[in-house]
């Protein structure tokens, strides 16, 4: 059957391609692996990418040299615990940020000041050196970005980390008290309780595993419990948290600020995978964000072990009064994996993974249950229809189309949310799947430029395949994944390019280059222990404490030479005075585990011990000047 064949026969349900697992064949789905998307051993090619919307897949993604990019992506660095910061169209990665985990390039982890924001333990070693990045997301105003923070969520260790989008730089990192695999995170788009602040003071964290709350070592299953947080975006501290029955996953909100939601797939709170696919619908669950925030400021919650943030009661049984409700449990179809914000701010689209359907919800019924005005809470489904194989995430274009991946399908359908409306209405001649193109392989997440803002632009589709086959030349048994770019412009979608990345990535935004305005050189006074003049250098002893102040100017040190003795502990900080964009200077202290950068006008400082007597040749380590290979400084520590 030919692809053109293919879609004439799924164009109303999108159901055509394959007939859908049946719920009795569900617990086969664990012996499923990545190869169902084609029969037999080799996977099947690509689906040809035709000319659409002014690309073509030669050279859509093309630039010219010295040509920069439309947009920025920001990307999860998966198990590198750090975030690529991508240009696009051209998939070129520009940087990394780290983050979770150590980054010897720029000495992340090593220097005082990153040390600090990641945390350390009472000796001053860092507490974690693991991480887990999944999703991130970036701060709005007026619903849509407004370039002042990103964030990100650590899984492992339940961590979220701020980025400025000024510098590029995570400047916070926050531990959620008893929370294990956070997943889900989303800044809210407004504040509900002051309709005139239409900009994030709120990031929403979803915990993913239900554990014994407090964690203190007794394994009491009636006890396991799901935490969903609320952090300040200015603070970073955590707000409140409200304790649910199931889970979180993802996590959503709304434009007004009044809904935040996370999608369920374990509302049975199984501890083992069998029992968290027993029920046929799970939820998704929606919070009232300011009664909430009064039900804290009433006092009307409790604390849980060591942790002082406040706990409120989203439970069944303690919110089935509609009118005093802290949450509502929307059911849909089976182990959802996803839930996201349609542009027009109406709706949160559920997929169902384990069900081959996608579930709209309107949130103004949502509301009006809140209200009372709603008898039933599943009224406010307003669609539910069949997608394909493996519903995971949902993307817009602004057009009032939306985008899924379906993992097992191998393929990213597009299809209108109002026909869809319309078919489940009763209208079956609404014909609401418009496009389907075949990915390589087992899509996860993916996103459109500006997707979940009011400005959508419906330009660009990027989508994370989790498995790349033969899409790239052979490198052993750990393959990379398989980023690709689709352009969705156009009736029908066009694959772009593919891009290896190594794993394990997830989410991603993108947004327009002129929604940010990064600065190029930092500003001296915002390092409190900054040289301002490299006459201030020298050595400052106070016994066996000793401080080392140098600056850095291209090709030179501010010192040529400085003596220690062994034993001194020793805080080296260093300023670069050079105030040229992209000139950055590196330091290294050779044997003793040192080495970091220094951006123009920046100060970073490390501690080390003087344990090991001799001469060591400090050098720069980023390539500064024609001199380059001649700047350096020697640390002499005599026995």
């Amino acid at each position: 059957m030919s692809q053109d064949e293919k879609l004439t026969t799924s164009a109303r349900t999108g159901i055509g391609r394959r007939s859908f697992i049946n719920t009795a064949a569900i617990a086969s789905l664990a012996g499923v692996v990545a190869c169902t998307e084609k029969p037999g051993n080799a996977a099947a090619p690509a689906a040809p990418a035709p000319t659409a919307g002014g690309h073509d897949a030669g050279n859509g993604t093309h630039l010219k040299p010295g040509e920069l990019d439309t947009y920025y992506g920001l990307w999860s660095g998966g198990h590198n615990g750090d975030m690529r910061v991508l240009g696009l169209p051209s998939g070129r990665e520009i940087h990394r940020i780290p983050c979770f985990v150590p980054d010897a390039l720029v000495g992340w982890g090593i220097t005082n000041e990153s040390k600090k924001v990641m945390g350390t333990k009472a000796d001053g070693s860092l507490k974690y050196t693991v991480g887990d990045t999944h999703h991130t997301h970036a701060s709005y105003k007026d619903g849509n970005y407004d370039g002042r923070y990103a964030f990100i969520n650590d899984k492992i260790n339940a961590r979220i980390a701020r980025i400025r989008l000024d510098y590029f730089v995570c400047d916070k990192i926050t531990e959620l008290p008893n929370v294990q695999g956070f997943h889900g995170i989303f800044p809210d788009k407004a504040d509900p309780v002051d309709p005139k602040i239409n900009y994030t003071t709120r990031v929403f964290c979803g915990g993913e595993f239900a554990i014994p709350v407090p964690n203190t070592g007794t394994d009491d299953g009636s006890k396991y419990r799901s935490l969903f947080s609320c952090v300040d975006a200015e603070s970073m501290e955590v707000r409140w948290q409200v304790m649910i029955d199931g889970n979180c996953d993802l996590v959503a909100t709304s434009y007004d600020g009044k809904l935040a939601a996370t999608n369920q797939y374990n509302v049975e709170n199984g501890v083992h995978y069998e029992d968290m696919m027993s029920a046929e619908r799970d939820a998704c669950l929606f919070f009232n964000v300011a009664r909430i925030e009064q039900a804290v400021k009433d006092g009307k919650f409790k604390t849980y072990g060591d942790s002082k943030v406040p706990v409120v009661d989203g439970s069944h049984d303690a919110n089935k009064d509609p009118k005093t409700a802290l949450t509502a449990y929307v059911t849909v179809p089976k182990n959802p994996h996803g839930v996201n914000a349609s542009p027009d701010a109406k709706y949160f689209i559920c997929a169902g993974k384990l069900s081959p359907t996608g579930t709209v919800i309107e949130l103004a019924k949502v509301l009006d249950w809140f209200d009372g005005k709603l008898e039933k809470l599943d009224s406010a489904i307003v669609a539910e229809v069949e997608l394909g194989l493996g519903p995971l995430h949902t993307a817009f274009d602004g057009r009032g189309n939306a985008y899924t991946t379906l993992f097992l399908d191998s393929q990213v359908v597009k299809w209108n949310v109002e026909a869809a409306i319309k078919f489940h209405a009763g209208d079956k001649s609404a014909k609401y799947v418009v496009d389907r193109l075949d990915v390589q392989y087992q899509p996860g997440h993916l996103n459109a430029s500006q997707s979940e803002t009011r400005a959508a632009d419906g330009k660009y589709l990027a989508v994370g395949c989790k498995f790349s086959k033969d899409r790239f030349l052979p490198v052993g048994p750990l393959h990379p994944e398989n980023e690709q770019l689709i352009d969705i412009s156009g009736e029908k979608m066009v694959l772009l390019a593919d891009h290896p990345v190594r794993g394990e990535p997830h989410d991603f935004i993108i947004f327009k280059r002129d929604l940010v305005r990064p600065k190029q050189v930092y500003t001296l006074e915002e390092f409190p222990l900054a040289i301002k003049d490299p006459k201030e250098s020298g050595v400052f002893r106070n016994g066996k404490k000793v401080t080392v102040k140098l600056t850095s100017q291209a090709p030179a040190f501010s010192m040529r030479e400085f003596k220690l003795k062994k034993g001194d502990e020793v805080t080296l900080i260093l300023t670069n005075l050079d105030k040229v964009e992209d000139l950055s200077h590196g330091i290294a202290i050779p044997k003793y585990n040192v080495q970091f950068v220094v951006n123009p006008l920046e100060t970073a400082s490390v501690n080390f011990v003087a344990d090991k007597p001799g001469v060591f040749w400090l050098y720069c380590t980023n390539f500064c000047h024609a001199l380059h290979l001649e700047m350096r400084t020697r640390m002499v520590v005599e026995a």
